[in-house]
């Protein structure tokens, strides 16, 4: 199970850092993933890491404001959000994938955290 935190409402230019913490024994052993849902929107994509860590991957809308990073001993990932923007505002969730390489598609990622909200004002 994944449960995602560290969601609220921030200024235009504020920060924010996501939290997603795991339960069970794979969590090594999947790439994990943040994605959001804008309201009347689809999810989207936002960023995901590998196993290791090792290897990242952005949306074009977060990159070099967004950072994907994660800690296997403590089976958490996290989502440090800088210089948001009111477009950024959705609920985010965290998703895990026990597939070889990392992947931007919804598709492919069979575990999902409950969503946290980050609302950004402008």
């Amino acid at each position: 199970q994944l449960q995602a935190s560290g969601g609220g409402l921030v200024q235009a230019g504020g920060s924010l850092r996501l939290s997603c913490a795991a339960s069970g024994r794979t969590f090594s052993r999947n790439n994990m993933a943040w994605f959001r849902q804008a309201p009347g929107k689809e999810r989207e994509f936002v960023a995901t890491i590998s196993r290791s860590g090792v290897s990242t991957y952005y949306a074009d809308s977060v990159k070099g404001r967004f950072t994907i990073s994660r800690d296997n001993d403590k089976k958490k990932v996290w989502l440090q959000m800088d210089s948001l923007k009111p477009e950024d505002t959705a609920v985010y969730y965290c998703a895990a994938s026990s597939r070889m390489t990392i992947s931007s598609v919804i598709a492919e990622y069979n575990i999902w955290g409950q969503g946290t909200l980050v609302t950004v004002s402008s």
